[in-house]
This record gives C-alpha cells, sequence and structure tokens, in this order.
C-alpha cells in the first residue's frame, strides 16, 4: 500500500512517472476519446455517478477512466485478467489521477477476485466489464447492488455470450449495452487490434520466425479473421478451424485451408485460440501434437486450452522463458504453452494499439453516457450501441485522419428513401 490519497491495491507507486509517460504517449494516437474527453470535462455527464470499471489496465485504458473521470465519474478500477495489467499505468491512475485501482499483474486467483469485490464496494451505478466479472459476480453475490446499479456496458466477445446466456435464461436484472457489437468496435478492435497484437505477444514471448510455420487459428470469427490475415502476412502457412459452417466457408474463400482440430492438431507449430468457448484444444489434440507445437490463446479466458487436462498427461513441468511453460510428454514429446494459456497479447505484450481502442473507448465513454440518460426507458436487455453513436465514432475517427468522405446530395437521398422509381 502506498501514500496515495485514493484507495487502491497496486504493485508500486514510484512506477507512476514511467506509467503516465506511457500514457501521455497513447493519448496522442486517441484523438476521437480526446475528443469525447473534452467534451465531458465541459458537460459533465456522470456528475454523481459511480462507475465501477473491470478491464484491462493498460495505457489505453487509463486514457478511457481519465476521460469518465473529467466527465464528472467516481470511478473505480480493477484487472479484467490476472496477468493484463501494466503496474506504472496501474500507479500513474492512482498517483498521478486519484483514480482508485486494484491491481497487480500477476495477481493471483484470491487476489483477482478480492479486487472485483473492491470494485463492488463502491456500490457503483453503471458496471463496465470486459469479460462480465462484475455482472456475473453482482448476480451470483452481490444482489443487495441491484438497487443502486442502473445499467452497464460490456467490451469483449466472450462477455456478450455470457450476457446473452444470463438474459436467455432470464437471470439478467439490469440493462447492458454490448460495444463488442459496434462496428467500429468489432470490424477494427477485434480484426486490426487483436490480428496484431497477438503475434506481436507470440513473438515477445518466443522470439520465433512466424515466417514457415504453420499456425492453426482455432475460431473465424472478427479476432479469428485478423490473426489469420497478419499470420499469413508474415509468411505463415494458415490452417483454420470453426464450428460455424459460414465462417468456415468464408476462411475457404479467403484462401485457408480449413479443417477439424483433431486434423489440425498433427500439423500446427503454433496453435491460437479465439472462440470464447471450453476446451477448443483438449487432451486428444495434445496426445497428437508434434514435439515443439505451441499453444497460446486470445479470447478471454485461458478455459479455451484444457490446461489442467494437459498437465495430466504430461510427466513434467517447467517454465523455459517468461511466458513460455514446457510440458514434457511419457513419449518425449515437447509441447509450449504461451502466458498460462491467458491473453498472449497482454499477457506478453503491450494489448491492442491505442488507434483502434480509440474507437473501442470512445464507444465505451459515449454507450455509458448513454445508459446514464436513458437507463429508466431500458429494461434488463442486451442492447447494441445506438447507431447514431457507432456512426458518430467513424466519422470522428475518419476527421482525425484527415480523411473526407462524400455525403448525399438532395436528389440521392430523396431516391434512396422513396420508393415510387423502378424500372
Amino acid at each position: 500500500m502506498t501514500n496515495a490519497s485514493v484507495p487502491h491495491h497496486i504493485k508500486d507507486a514510484g512506477l507512476a512517472t514511467r506509467g503516465q509517460q506511457r500514457i501521455e504517449w497513447a493519448a496522442q494516437d486517441m484523438p476521437v476519446l480526446g475528443l469525447v474527453r473534452d467534451r465531458f470535462e465541459r458537460e459533465k455527464p456522470f456528475a454523481g455517478i459511480r462507475l465501477g470499471a473491470c478491464l484491462h489496465i493498460t495505457t489505453e485504458t487509463a486514457n478511457l477512466l481519465i476521460a469518465l473521470k473529467a466527465g464528472g465519474a467516481d470511478v473505480t478500477a480493477c484487472a479484467s485478467n490476472p496477468l493484463s495489467t501494466q503496474d506504472e499505468t496501474a500507479a500513474a491512475l492512482v498517483v498521478g489521477h486519484g483514480i482508485s485501482v486494484y491491481a497487480i499483474k500477476g495477481e493471483d486467483e484470491a487476489t483477482y477476485h478480492s479486487h472485483i469485490s473492491k470494485v463492488l464496494d463502491t456500490k457503483p451505478n453503471i458496471t463496465m466489464d470486459d469479460g462480465c466479472d462484475l455482472v456475473a459476480e453482482i448476480h451470483k453475490n452481490r444482489n443487495d447492488l441491484f438497487e443502486t446499479i442502473i445499467g452497464g456496458t460490456e467490451e469483449t466477445t466472450t462477455g456478450v455470450i455470457r450476457l446473452k446466456a444470463m438474459e436467455k435464461n432470464d437471470v439478467l436484472q439490469f440493462p447492458i449495452i454490448a460495444v463488442n457489437e459496434a462496428a467500429t468496435k468489432h470490424l477494427f478492435d477485434n480484426r486490426y487490434g487483436t490480428g496484431q497484437s497477438t503475434l506481436d505477444g507470440v513473438v515477445r514471448a518466443t522470439n520465433i520466425l512466424l515466417a514457415g510455420k504453420v499456425i492453426v487459428v482455432c475460431g473465424f470469427g472478427w479476432c479469428g479473421r485478423g490473426i489469420a490475415m497478419r499470420a499469413r502476412g508474415m509468411g505463415a502457412s494458415v490452417i483454420v478451424t470453426d464450428v460455424d459452417p459460414t465462417r468456415a466457408l468464408e476462411a475457404v474463400m479467403e484462401g485457408y485451408r480449413v479443417l477439424p482440430i483433431a486434423d489440425a492438431a498433427r500439423e500446427g507449430d503454433l496453435f491460437l485460440t479465439v472462440t470464447g468457448n471450453i476446451h477448443v484444444i483438449d487432451k486428444a489434440h495434445f496426445a497428437v501434437m508434434k514435439t515443439g507445437a505451441m499453444v497460446a490463446n486470445s479470447g478471454h479466458f485461458n478455459v479455451e486450452i484444457n490446461l489442467p487436462g494437459l498437465e495430466e498427461m504430461s510427466v513434467s513441468h517447467r517454465k523455459v522463458r517468461d511466458y513460455v511453460d514446457e510440458f514434457l510428454m511419457p513419449d518425449g514429446r515437447k509441447i509450449f504453452v504461451l502466458g498460462e494459456g491467458r491473453l498472449i497479447n497482454l499477457a506478453a505484450g503491450d494489448g491492442h494499439p491505442a488507434s483502434v481502442m480509440d474507437m473501442s473507448f470512445a464507444n465505451q465513454a459515449l454507450a455509458a453516457e448513454y445508459m446514464v440518460k436513458n437507463a429508466k426507458g431500458l429494461t434488463a436487455h442486451v442492447y447494441d450501441v445506438p447507431l447514431d453513436i457507432d456512426r458518430e465514432v467513424a466519422r470522428l475517427k475518419l476527421h482525425a485522419l484527415g480523411v473526407t468522405i462524400d455525403t448525399l446530395t438532395a436528389e440521392q437521398d430523396k431516391y434512396i428513401n422513396s420508393w415510387e422509381e423502378g424500372t
């Protein structure tokens, strides 16, 4: 514990200066969020609002939290993954910005959950999740908070999957805006952000050459599309696995080999999971992998890889590099797990580039503002980001990039909104 004035649990307040420098570096590549922050500072849309955030504590997230505080919010944040925190960023938020943060890179499970509890102890009015951990904990163990919460937002695919399951089972008790469903989020953050940052995390952890490798991408959603595209661009031979026939067909049309994971397991040098599901890589797959195969995850939770099963199958287990664990199999094969099966782009790297998080976090900020203004008229449902917010984020991004586009003429606008004219 440090001497900063707000409640917190971070690694070292002495890292704050370095963290502030990194926050500023990211901010210069986040012009859209900067414009939103400037407006928030003038209008104070979150005055009197307690906001609890469970997000990756990175420099990009820091700029979001700073914008929310500028808008009048009382912000408390914790990490949404035990390995995703940048300790210097956490320190800067506490020391330099007076934002309560409970996050330490490498925290154990007990500490991770205690940090979630600290956020919930503030009785937030708005929740902001990356993976649905805050919302899930409220519904499981903190029903008392239903009285104070007006709604929330969700950042990622895995969280949206969980939330929609809650809604389907009539469990969800307050409205949530699925930021992940915004076009300016999944088209750019998931595809270009995950595509680049995942391979960056792999290379930082291993220093391997991607060219010539057989890379198996498990899941061809927007994240999988991005990873496959970037891996092929680096010279890898890419195999795609998926359970959705439409996505599998798209992968075929994009020129990728598409195989069942049972077959791909025999060929891959590097396996990357991005499905949001459990045990995508299982014991049967480990049993046929070639020696030296590497397994990593860029989905939200480490359950995509059956790590307990691999532990049972192996005769020994040791760490051979930072973020690389070697599992020795009875027949002498070695299988390597990267980043403990957690998000490799954040465990071993810096996560997504700031320029794509600029759009995602502008959506987060504007969706939270929308929730404050409109919660009374919303039911316990998972809502998409309103189209006008999504388009405004795209417009601001284009403006920041110095790109101009056409607008409809009066004639075109009349034609597109009429039905009379035809062949």
